[in-house]
């Protein structure tokens, strides 16, 4: 009622000696196994902490950040034995790069066995041969030259469930996107695609990949 002091108090919870409790309880503990931290290390480059031997196992599965994916090495990926190779047509013009030709991409593997790394060790899974597009200019030369390196790191592939056919232990994209189709746009893997060069970058630099 107007005019009468209210008798509701706003509770805060107290730590045993009756203090606020701190809001920076879960900065000490791990983020991994959320325990106190035991023999702190501190990631150099994000500064993220973990106990000594959580970090090191997460780092042994894959060498970036738990916490916020910044990368520690050289990521490397799954992808079974294969092979590589492009080829320049100067006769092939992709949809808004009309004046320049086109690098056709060919990804062959043959069929293998899938090893330790891998969802299902010791099944089989098929081979597969797949092609890519991208404009022989010089933003589509620099993406190339990032695709090698992202198939030397075996990274491009990997294998798992088909998002098309639903088969499983088959070799599948590793999401480092790949104009499949000359032409269509981006909802048949294909160009024009004003954005797609700079998407696949940063694709890229996300996994630690950059042109020297």
């Amino acid at each position: 009622m107007p005019g009468r002091r209210s008798n509701n108090k706003k509770h805060f919870p107290t730590s045993p000696m009756g203090a606020p409790a701190s809001c920076n309880s879960q900065e000490e503990q791990c983020p991994i196994c959320l325990s106190g931290f035991k023999d702190k290390q501190t990631l150099e480059k994000c500064k993220h902490s973990f106990c000594g031997d959580c970090i090191s196992r997460a780092l042994q599965v894959k060498k970036a950040c738990p916490i916020c994916g910044c990368l520690y090495g050289e990521l490397t990926g799954n992808q079974p034995d294969g092979k590589m190779e492009f080829v320049r047509d100067a006769s092939l013009h992709l949809p808004g790069y009309e004046q320049y030709g086109a690098i056709i991409i060919r990804y062959t593997f043959q069929p293998g066995i899938q090893g330790p790394k891998h969802p299902n060790p010791g099944v089989r899974y098929p081979g597969t041969t797949r092609e890519a597009f991208l404009p022989d200019s010089p933003r589509g030369n620099k993406v190339l030259k990032l695709f090698e390196k992202a198939f030397n790191q075996r990274l491009t592939f990997t294998i798992g469930t088909s998002v098309t056919t639903g088969r499983s232990n088959v070799i599948t994209w590793n999401d480092i996107h790949h104009k499949t189709n000359c032409t269509g746009g981006p909802q048949m893997f294909g160009y024009p695609d004003p954005t797609y060069l700079r998407r696949v970058e940063e694709e890229l630099e996300a996994k630690g990949l950059t042109a020297d």
